[in-house]
């Protein structure tokens, strides 16, 4: 994950700071761009992608409100796979990635949040014999 430049039609350099995060089946990749605080994911606003749940919206902004930085940074995200909750969290892993991009010294305070670990945990898979992965069908004693 570099930090890297793009480059507008205008030939106004722009900084990008990139982070890639992922949950359950969802994978988000964020670019992180000086403005104002906005939060574009898939080309709408969050507010409607994240159906405007607040929990949703409070973890992905939760690594900027860790350091101080919520008005200083546009999010701007692709993601795909996945659920709302996966997703929310992917996103939550990717901006506090691309914030260890913009200054290493950022990387203890989202580590001892807990924002740059993985979660790995994923649904369990179905046994045979069972309805689910644990359910079993109802026992008949005669």
């Amino acid at each position: 994950m570099l930090a890297a430049k793009v480059v507008s039609p205008s030939t106004s350099r722009v900084s990008c700071f990139f982070g890639t995060g992922r949950r359950k089946s969802s994978v988000a990749r964020v670019c992180l761009l000086e403005g104002t605080g906005k939060l574009v994911i898939n080309n709408r606003s969050g507010n409607i992608y994240l159906q405007s749940n607040p929990s949703y919206l409070e973890a992905v902004r939760a690594p900027l409100e860790t350091l101080g930085y919520e008005g200083r940074y546009d999010i701007v995200v692709k993601t795909q796979g996945g659920g709302t909750t996966g997703q929310a969290e992917a996103i939550m892993m990717g901006v506090a990635r691309a914030l260890c991009e913009i200054d290493a010294m950022n990387r203890f305070p989202l580590r001892k949040q807990g924002y740059l670990t993985r979660n790995s945990s994923c649904k369990e898979r179905k046994k045979y014999g069972l309805k689910k992965a644990r359910k079993a069908p109802q026992f008949s004693k005669r």
